[in-house]
Formats: structure tokens, sequence, C-alpha cells
């Protein structure tokens, strides 16, 4: 049985769970678990009543940490927010807290499937997640900068009148305010994107990117739509072991640490990550917010 676990029942895990049911998916059971468990009652509830116009049937039920048990993927979306005044380092040592409670638990389980994760900062709590699992790196996963190709796409396709699904593009490193554009590798169709987008035009859309979530958090508060719907890209790839090309947050063994580059995912989890050919230029930005990664992982 295809059963996903979603540990953190905030906006971000309800929009994925939210958006679950509004695909066509392998999904067969969906488990939610968060600390306050009136609200994941009700949430369970509410999704239950979605069943009879759903393209899938899907068991929703909230749940505990024993269910973790059989699960095929377990998502983890729960932590804390970071506070007026406060660095990622100091979110990082909240959240790891927070990873640590959680993890322990399913360490009691015999959870044996793939670790999808979700929060912020995604590249070291994936990393976090990977060394209190003690399971193989490829069965952790993180979002990565999955979210952020996807606005690339989008703003490449909206200033070319051209569907983003037809633009190849990509996001990598941190997910974060260092990350970069490879636009070296980018093109709508079988062109080059440099031969429809001037550099200033590509840098304007790279900066766009970077600070869509700035822009979002201002006048709602916090994204989730996007992430949810990544979130879902990801699962379904997993469970139709479709060899998608994805940004997700995968392990480099070289300098032990996670952060955002294509990788190939099916059934098992990371099945091979693809290596770019990027210019002197890009990998000294990559390679620069490798060192911002690395600097929160040495202060843990």
């Amino acid at each position: 049985m295809n059963k996903i676990v979603i540990v953190g029942c905030g906006n971000v895990g309800m929009s994925y769970a939210y958006a679950l049911l509004n695909q066509r998916t392998k999904v067969e059971e969906l488990v939610l678990i968060d600390i306050n468990k009136e609200k994941t009652i009700g949430e369970a509830m509410d999704l239950n009543h979605c069943l009879a116009f759903a393209p899938s049937k899907i068991k929703i039920k909230a749940g505990t940490y024993s269910d973790c048990n059989d699960a095929t993927i377990i998502c983890i979306a729960a932590g804390k927010n970071q506070d007026v005044g406060e660095t990622r380092l100091d979110l990082v040592k909240k959240n790891y807290e927070v990873f640590k409670s959680i993890i322990t638990e399913i360490n009691k389980t015999n959870f044996n499937g793939l670790y999808l994760i979700a929060t912020n900062p995604v590249d070291i709590m994936t990393y976090i997640t990977k060394e209190l699992s003690n399971l193989n790196s490829n069965k952790v996963i993180g979002s990565g900068t999955m979210l952020d190709t996807a606005r690339l796409r989008y703003l490449i396709g909206d200033k070319l009148n051209v569907n983003p699904k037809n633009v190849h593009a990509y996001i990598i490193g941190e997910h974060g305010d260092s990350e970069q554009a490879i636009w070296s590798n980018a093109i709508v169709g079988l062109k080059s994107v440099k031969e429809f987008l001037t550099k200033d035009e590509c840098n304007t859309i790279e900066d766009e990117v970077k600070n869509s979530a700035y822009e979002i958090i201002n006048r709602k508060g916090a994204t989730y739509y996007g992430i949810g719907m990544c979130l879902v890209r990801i699962t379904n790839a997993i469970l139709d072991n479709d060899n998608s090309i994805l940004t997700l947050s995968v392990y480099d063994e070289d300098i032990d640490l996670y952060y955002g580059r294509p990788a190939i995912l099916d059934k098992n989890g990371i099945k091979e990550i693809i290596d770019l050919d990027l210019t002197d230029y890009e990998k000294e930005r990559l390679n620069k917010s490798i060192n911002v990664i690395n600097e929160i992982k040495n202060n843990l």
C-alpha cells in the first residue's frame, strides 16, 4: 500500500495534502501527524469531505507515529518560524530540536521508506534528517530548489508568452539567497534561452525568483501553495517510478552536504545525480552557495 505520512499540519503540510487530493495519484492512504492533535483530527475530517469529488480514492486519517511503520514516504513539514531578529542559524538550532524529537519517535518503528523534507532551511534540515535517521542518503530527499526552478520557468514563460512546461531551466545551490540560475543550460523548446533574453533580462528574472518568497510573505505572511504542488510532483515521481529529473536537495558525499541540483528520482529515491556542464562563473557562484550551507552546518 502506498502510504504517505505528513508530519506537521501547518500551511505547507496541508497544502501538500490538499494538492494530493486534487490530483490523480497512486496514494492509497494519507496519515496526518501534528503536535496539535485536535487540529489534525479536524484537518482529516475536512479532507475526507472532499472525497466525493476527488479524482482518486484515498483513506485519510489523523494518526500517530506508529503509522510510520509501513509508510512509503514520510514528509516532514514541521518546524519553528524565524522570529524577528533571529538568524538562519538560530532557526536551524530550534528546528534541530523539533526534528530530533520527531525522528527519535520514527526510529522506534520499522520505517524503511523515503523521507521527503520541506522544512526550512531545507538543505540543512535534510542533512540533519540523514544524520538522525541513519538511512542511506538516496532515501533522504529535500524539496531543494524545485520551487525556485518552478518560479524561474514560470517567469521565463511569462516573459516570452510560452508555456512554462516547455521551458527547461534550473536553479541550483542553496534554497535561499545564494541560489543561482544556470543560464548556460537553459533552453526554450530546443533553443538556448539566450536567443530570446538579454543578459539584463536574465538578471532581472533571477532577482525576481530570489525575491519571490519575500514578496509573497510581505503580502500574505507565508508561501505554501507552490511548495505543496512541488511535493506532489515529487511524490508522483516516486510512486510512478518514472525517473523524472527534478532539482532536489541531494547529498554530495565528497563534501558531506546537501544542496539543490538536478537528480533522477524513482521509487527507491535518488537514482542518479545529473552533473551539469557549468561555466567558470557558474562554478564560482555554486561554490559560494555551498559555502553558505556548509558554514551553517559546521556551527550546528
